[in-house]
C-alpha cells in the first residue's frame, strides 16, 4: 500500500517512465520527439542499460542480429560484429542516451515502490525511494527479464564457496584452475560454458531439457565494411529489412509446425556435425517440436561440451550437500562455484502487486494469474498506464526493438488523441480487451508455441499462454499504427495535457506521432 502524501511535496511531471533499458530510453526518446517535452525516466539501477547493465557474464551478446536489434532512430551505430556483445550494445544505449541529450530526464537510483491512480485528479501517485511524484501517464518500461530465477533446493544456502545468479556474476570469483557447476540449458548457459571452459578444470553442466540450436554465424564485421555501408544510401535500411524477412521465416515456421521439420532438420545437422558422441548427442535432442521454447544459437556450445573435462549431466538438481551438487537421479559433483543459469521469472511483472487501479485492485489481482492486455499494452481498469513489451507480443523469432517501436507509436498516437479531445484519462474498455485476448488465445492454440509438446516460460503456473504473438510482426506493427480510440473511454479533463497533435520529426527521420485522423 501506498502511504498517504501527508505534507511532503509531491513532485509532478506529466510523463513517468519506470526503467532505462532499451524500452525506457527509447520511450523518452520518442516522448519528447512527440513534444511530450516533460518526461522523467526512474531507474533503480545507479546507471542506465536494463538487462544489459545487469547481465555481464562471460559471453553475454545478442541473439538478434544487431541491424534489427537497435532503434530504427538511431541506425547508424559501427557495430564490430554481427551479434553484438554485452559492452558494445550497453555503449550504444549510453551513446543513444547522450545522443538525445536524456541526461535531464534520466533518475537513477530511484526505485519506483508502488502507484495508485487517483481519479479525482487524473493522475498516477507514485511512492518511490526518492519520496512521491505524481503523473499524467505512467509507462512500465521494466521488461520481462527482469526478475532472476534462482535454484531453490535444499541446501543451496549452506553452499561452501561463490553461488551467483548470471543476471549478477560475480567478477571477483577467479574461475581458474576452479571446479565449476552450471545449472540451466538456456540462453545464457549455451553462452556461458564455451566463455569458461577453457579457464575451468572442470564444468559440470546440469540440464533439466535438451534444447534446439542453430549454429550462429558471429562474424566480425570490418571497420571498413561499416564506412562503406555509410557511404551508400538506404543501405543500413536495407540491411535491417533483409534481416526483418529473414527472422520473419523463422515466425512462419513457429505459426506452422509443419514447417518447423525444416528448421529441425538443420538442427540435427549441426548437433551431428559437432558431437561425435552418441550418447551424449542424444542427451542434447529434443523431444519437442523446434520452437516450442526459445529457440537458441550458438557455433561453439556443442563444441564446447565435446571437450573432455566438461560433462554434461542430463538431470534437475534436487540437493546441494556442502561442496556437492546432487542430482534427481543420483549423480553428485563435486563443486568449487556454482552458477545459477537458470533465467527469469518471465510472467512477474515488477510492481504488479503495488500498482492500483481504479477500483483500488493491483494489477496483479486484476490479471489472477493470466497476465493480458489490449494489443500488450493497455489495461482495463488503469488508465493512462501503458506496458511496454507486455502480455502477449513477442515470440521467438523477431526482435524485441521492433516490437517496441511499434508500441511507441501506439502511445504517442494515443497521448495526441488526449490532446486533442482534451481528456484527462484513456481507460481500454474491458470488452474490447477480452475479446482481443480471445483471439490471441484462439490462434495461439494451433501454433508451435502451444502444440510443440514442451513447457517453456511461455506458460504461466495456470497454463496461460502470456508471452507469445500469434501472428506476425507485420501485422502487428500495422494494428499499432494509428490509436484506435473507439476501444477506449474518455475522461474530459479540468487541465489538457497540451501534447501537440502533430509530433516533430526526428533528425533526418519521420514523425514520432501521427494525429488520430492520418491513415
Amino acid at each position: 500500500m501506498i502511504p498517504a502524501q501527508g505534507e511532503r511535496t509531491v513532485r509532478d511531471v506529466r510523463a513517468a517512465v519506470v526503467g532505462a533499458g532499451f524500452s525506457g530510453i527509447g520511450a523518452a526518446v520518442r516522448l519528447r520527439e512527440a513534444g511530450f517535452d516533460d518526461v522523467l525516466v526512474l531507474e533503480k539501477g545507479t546507471h542506465l542499460g536494463g538487462t544489459w547493465r545487469e547481465n555481464t557474464y562471460p559471453g553475454c551478446a545478442c541473439d538478434v542480429p544487431s541491424t534489427l536489434y537497435s532503434y530504427s532512430f538511431t541506425p547508424d551505430a559501427a557495430w564490430s560484429r554481427v551479434f553484438a556483445g554485452q559492452r558494445e550494445i550497453l555503449a550504444y544505449l549510453r551513446a543513444t542516451a547522450e545522443r538525445y541529450r536524456l541526461g535531464d530526464v534520466l533518475r537513477c537510483g530511484v526505485q519506483v515502490l508502488g502507484a495508485r491512480w487517483n481519479g479525482t485528479a487524473g493522475r498516477w501517485l507514485l511512492e518511490t525511494s526518492d519520496g512521491p511524484y505524481s503523473a499524467a501517464v505512467l509507462v512500465l518500461a521494466t521488461g520481462p527479464w527482469h526478475v532472476p530465477r534462482r535454484l531453490e533446493v535444499p541446501g543451496i544456502e549452506d553452499f561452501d564457496g561463490p553461488v551467483f545468479h548470471t543476471a549478477g556474476w560475480d567478477h571477483s570469483v577467479d574461475l581458474t584452475g576452479r571446479q565449476v557447476t552450471v545449472v540451466g540449458g538456456g540462453a545464457s548457459a549455451v553462452q556461458i560454458v564455451p566463455a569458461i571452459e577453457a579457464q575451468a578444470a572442470t564444468v559440470n553442466l546440469f540440464q533439466r531439457t535438451p534444447q534446439w540450436v542453430l549454429p550462429k554465424p558471429d562474424l566480425p564485421v570490418p571497420a571498413a565494411l561499416n564506412r562503406l555501408v555509410d557511404c551508400v544510401p538506404g543501405a543500413r535500411s536495407v540491411l535491417r529489412a533483409g534481416q526483418y524477412t529473414l527472422q520473419e521465416g523463422f515466425g512462419y515456421a513457429f505459426r506452422h509446425p509443419q514447417a518447423a521439420r525444416l528448421l529441425e532438420a538443420g538442427a540435427r545437422a549441426h548437433l551431428r556435425l559437432a558431437v561425435r558422441d552418441g550418447q551424449l548427442r542424444r542427451h542434447l535432442t529434443p523431444d519437442y517440436r523446434l520452437g516450442c521454447k526459445r529457440l537458441l544459437t550458438s557455433s561453439t556450445f556443442y563444441q564446447a561440451l565435446s571437450q573432455p573435462h566438461v560433462r554434461l549431466h542430463p538431470t534437475v538438481v534436487s540437493a546441494v550437500r556442502g561442496n556437492e551438487v546432487v542430482g534427481v537421479d543420483g549423480t553428485t559433483v563435486h563443486t568449487d562455484v556454482l552458477i545459477e543459469a537458470t533465467g527469469f521469472r518471465v510472467g512477474e511483472l515488477p510492481l504488479a502487486t503495488t500498482l492500483h487501479g481504479t477500483n483500488g485492485q493491483t494489477l496483479d489481482e486484476a490479471w489472477g494469474g493470466q497476465p493480458q492486455a489490449y494489443l500488450g499494452t493497455t489495461v482495463s481498469g488503469f488508465p493512462n498506464l501503458f506496458l511496454l513489451l507486455g502480455p502477449n507480443l513477442l515470440g521467438g523469432s523477431t526482435s524485441a526493438i521492433t516490437v517496441l517501436e511499434a508500441q511507441l507509436t501506439y502511445i504517442t498516437a494515443a497521448l495526441a488523441h488526449l490532446d486533442q479531445g482534451g481528456h484527462r484519462a484513456l481507460n481500454v474498455r474491458s470488452a474490447a480487451q477480452a475479446a482481443h485476448n480471445t483471439a490471441v488465445q484462439e490462434a495461439l492454440a494451433t501454433t508451435v508455441y502451444n502444440t510443440g509438446g514442451c513447457t517453456s516460460y511461455y506458460f504461466t503456473s495456470t497454463g496461460h499462454n502470456a508471452f507469445a504473438w500469434p501472428w506476425s510482426t507485420g501485422q502487428l506493427v500495422r494494428r499499432l499504427r494509428q490509436f484506435d480510440a473507439d476501444a477506449y473511454t474518455a475522461d474530459t479533463p479540468d487541465r489538457r495535457l497540451t501534447l501537440p497533435a502533430q509530433a516533430r520529426p526526428y533528425p533526418g527521420g519521420s514523425t514520432a506521432a501521427v494525429n488520430a485522423e492520418q491513415p
